[in-house]
């Protein structure tokens, strides 16, 4: 590879992704300061350098129904992003997380002789263990974020690493739990509740409307308290907006400040993904919630082989914080959950301090950095024969 001006095809299919890449191509870039990066990414990544041929306003589809029913746009990226893998141009491809797509491309990228780098690797372990055969074939190296995830993916042949999870750099509240009450103007006597129905539009209707009608029952049982809702710089602001009116619980909508208003709620009712982590590492209390559209539910039902759904009690290895799935995510189930929390101040300290423990064992600061680091190590390494000609 010419070290002085590598190029790089980097594929992100969603909003994390896309913060993760912006991240890691910024430190890719102070060991190739030259360097060039081409693919799918949003904002972050454009920021970042990369000169982006698709974005991923519309890739945040989740389940097979929801795919499908946009199908002919996701064949038109893959097969773009296929014609550029065979194009043999790039030094490497870095695949961020989103396997529907990725792992399709790995098998391209293997195809072309290209290697690939994996950061946020597939979850095996909790369904379709088979696609372990095709990373171990075609993924040069494996970057895992969940401690246990290493010795998974070593035993099964794969070059995996596990150097930390990005948030332990990346969720941090910029203000005490003090000032953001002021800031919002809350009253520091009344208990708090942050509402988290995800970032997708499909998360958004079918989860909004339950945590709305268990923040109803909420305030009739404790008699006065305050909500929050944390709403994402690419979420449209108008539109919860207008899912909320009347909005008779005078839900105080906090534009992209989800780390502070964590750090300012009593109880958080969050949508299980990536945020039930990040309010764990900030060490807040929570309720997590999901429903999926029935059919694709009924397909994860015989696809998805773990105990848990939220990824702070997967890290745990036990259940820290309850789970409503599905059905059981209904109003009246959310709030007595919620309630158990805000009516009980010793369970609700015993919660913190197992959320703390779950810290620990995330890793240390620097993390992307050392992703970087190990990355540009291996393709420094390989041997003349693998590497792409010009």
């Amino acid at each position: 590879m010419e070290k002085e001006k590598p190029h790089f095809l980097i594929v992100a299919g969603e909003a994390s992704g896309d913060l993760h890449g912006g991240k890691l191509v910024q430190e890719l870039l102070d060991i190739y300061p030259n360097a060039r990066f081409t693919g799918m990414g949003g904002i972050r990544m454009r920021e970042a350098g990369v000169n982006t041929l698709f974005g991923i306003e519309r890739m945040g589809a989740v389940g097979l129904v929801e795919v499908l029913s946009d199908f002919g746009h996701y064949f038109r990226i893959y097969r773009a992003l296929k014609k550029e893998i065979a194009s043999r141009k790039y030094n490497a491809v870095i695949l961020i997380d989103y396997p529907t797509l990725n792992l399709r491309l790995s098998k391209q990228c293997r195809r072309y002789d290209c290697p690939v780098y994996y950061f946020i690797s597939p979850q095996i372990w909790a369904w379709r263990k088979g696609r372990i055969k095709n990373i171990r074939e075609s993924v040069r190296k494996m970057f895992v974020i969940l401690p246990f995830e290493e010795q998974i993916y070593r035993q099964a042949g794969v070059d995996a690493e596990f150097l930390g999870h990005p948030f332990i750099d990346m969720v941090r509240p910029t203000r005490t739990r003090e000032e953001s009450l002021q800031k919002f103007s809350l009253n520091s006597d009344l208990k708090t509740v942050g509402l988290l129905p995800g970032s997708r539009m499909n998360e958004i209707n079918f989860l909004l409307d339950e945590m709305v009608g268990a923040a109803l029952k909420i305030k009739k049982e404790l008699g006065a308290c305050q909500f929050l809702l944390p709403v994402a710089e690419s979420m449209d602001y108008e539109m919860i907006h207008r899912k909320l009116s009347p909005n008779q619980l005078d839900i105080k909508i906090i534009k992209g400040e989800a780390y502070n208003v964590m750090n300012t709620c009593d109880a958080l009712i969050v949508a299980s993904g990536s945020a039930t982590l990040e309010a764990g590492i900030i060490g807040c209390p929570m309720v997590i919630i999901y429903k999926l559209n029935p059919l694709t539910y009924w397909l994860a039902l015989m696809l998805v082989k773990t105990p848990f759904y939220g990824l702070v009690n997967i890290v745990a290895g036990e259940s820290v914080v309850p789970e409503l799935i599905q059905n059981e995510a209904n109003a009246d189930n959310i709030a007595s959950e919620t309630l158990k929390i805000l009516k009980n101040p010793k369970h609700c300290q015993e919660i913190r301090n197992r959320l703390m423990m779950i810290r620990e064992n995330l890793g240390n600061p620097g993390v992307m950095k050392a992703v970087a680091t190990s990355m540009a190590d291996s393709l420094s390494k390989l041997t003349l024969h693998e590497k792409i000609s010009f």
